[in-house]
């Protein structure tokens, strides 16, 4: 990456620690390609900041090579063989006076399972409470393998409590991921995040100054497409991960299109078990997967699942599937006449993604009331016929949002307003609790249109409630106002 994006909050509180009079410990973690690395030393002192990255080997040989690694660091004489246990490397470590700060990155490939990990641990924790002068450190640990850096502050494990900060990087949401992809055009950049998602590695290989269709196939669809690459791979590249072909199974079959754990099932040509419902939990605690159920369901109604990172949804819909015909069709081609006629219909369902998103961006800047629960309601009603609420939230104050979602050219008619107004009705009548409270006066509406809206649509819906909030493709990309909070 040529410049630094977001992660305000991160390198403020990082900054913090540097300020410190005594040592601290970090733990930074998430999936790989989101610029863990970036942001230690963007914020970190290089002159003055010992960075090692271990490697997927054995533990001794870790040793040995953090070992001379810190001879070559600084300019000493150091045998491995004075190093025997990790509690004296840790030692050595936290006593390098030179260093204000100390990075172990991939720190899960200190332990070659999960108690030699705990094991290494420990070890560092006896190091760190080791009495010794005061003064500014902060001890990095980091890495990408998610649930295993999640688990060193868990209950019972040898360094809870011990952290003084500790962040999980998550992808870029909507707004950053369109400072990366700065195409011209809006709609460009809404879709440059439902093709490419928010993972800062694959942003950065975008060239804003050719089209989207042209970045498109260069990196996604070409056979040796570069984000393609990056994406196919990534499940390979999990630590802990066994039975990956299974996982694989599982991704495509919900990339596909099978929402339930049955379907799921039936796709993948996996049974319904517990194995099963471990590795999609697996997968939602990676972020590859998530889980909704519609809004104001009951704890024992099925979840419905879907791919959480556009770039794999990206993937899974036009991609895995058509791996022989891109391998003979020139990919500008094939976006032309296979993607550009279906690319509007998919972008249209991550425009809902991105609506819940611009909500949490401009809620400083407009005021918005504090959402308790974002949803939505898809299903059926007392007659039988299908019916969608693009948008459904539970207030902190106890009224309901709702609105819909139009991934439009055109301005949005009235007849919309009045579609929407009739599925409340409709919804009440089947008896969904929440929709009597979104009919009510001081219910608000939200309205999301990258086409914008006519000026029928506007006065009929700013008519019929008392808060309507109205928001095109250049609302959601202003600038927000406030301090900053992290991103989902």
């Amino acid at each position: 990456m040529s410049h630094f994006v977001d992660r305000e909050q991160e390198q403020e509180e990082l900054r913090g620690l540097l300020q410190q009079k005594s040592p601290q410990l970090a733990l930074l973690y998430g999936r790989r390609r989101l610029g863990k690395t970036h942001l230690l030393t963007h914020v970190l002192p290089a002159a003055e900041t010992f960075y090692w990255t271990a490697a997927a080997t054995t533990s001794a040989q870790n040793r040995e090579q953090l070992v001379r690694d810190v001879a070559s660091w600084t300019g000493g004489v150091l045998d491995s063989k004075d190093y025997p246990t990790w509690r004296t490397i840790f030692r050595l470590l936290l006593e390098l006076n030179r260093a204000k700060a100390i990075v172990l990155d991939e720190f899960q490939y200190l332990g070659e399972d999960p108690k030699e990990l705990a094991g290494v641990c420990s070890e560092l924790n006896a190091a760190w409470e080791q009495r010794r002068p005061a003064r500014a450190l902060v001890l990095v640990l980091a890495g990408s393998s998610v649930r295993t850096l999640e688990a060193l502050d868990e209950g019972g494990a040898p360094l809870h409590g011990r952290f003084a900060w500790k962040a999980a990087l998550q992808p870029f949401n909507y707004w950053y991921a369109a400072r990366m992809a700065s195409f011209r055009s809006t709609r460009d950049r809404i879709g440059a995040y439902g093709i490419f998602g928010g993972t800062p590695r694959y942003l950065d290989a975008l060239r804003p100054t050719q089209s989207l269709a042209d970045n498109a196939a260069r990196l996604m669809l070409a056979p040796r497409g570069e984000v393609r690459g990056l994406v196919e791979t990534a499940i390979l590249q999990e630590q802990g991960l066994r039975e990956i072909a299974r996982y694989q199974a599982i991704m495509r079959s919900i990339g596909n299109g099978c929402t339930e754990v049955n379907e799921i099932a039936q796709r993948s040509g996996l049974t319904v078990d517990t194995p099963l419902r471990d590795k999609i939990e697996r997968l939602i605690d990676l972020g590859y997967v998530s889980r909704t159920r519609n809004l104001g369901s009951k704890s024992t109604s099925p979840y419905r699942y879907r791919i959480s990172d556009p770039a794999f949804a990206f993937y899974y819909e036009f991609v895995s599937h058509n791996e022989a015909a891109l391998e003979r069709t020139d990919p500008a081609y094939f976006w032309r006449h296979v993607i550009e006629p279906r690319i509007d219909t998919y972008l249209g369902h991550i425009f809902e993604r991105v609506a819940e998103q611009a909500y949490e961006w401009l809620q400083p800047t407009l005021q918005l009331p504090v959402a308790r629960e974002w949803g939505r309601w898809e299903g059926k009603d007392r007659q039988g016929q299908s019916l969608e609420v693009d948008i459904a939230a539970t207030l902190a104050d106890g009224r309901v949002l709702t609105g819909a979602v139009k991934w439009n050219t055109k301005p949005l008619e009235a007849r919309w307003h009045l579609h929407h107004l009739n599925s409340l009705e409709r919804l009440a009548q089947a008896g969904v609790k929440w929709a009597h409270a979104a009919q009510a006066d001081d219910s608000p509406l939200l309205y999301l249109a990258s086409g914008g809206f006519t000026r029928e649509f506007i006065d009929v819906a700013r008519a019929s409630r008392s808060t309507v909030y109205l928001w095109s493709l250049t609302d959601v990309f202003k600038p927000r106002s406030g301090k900053v909070r992290k991103q989902r």
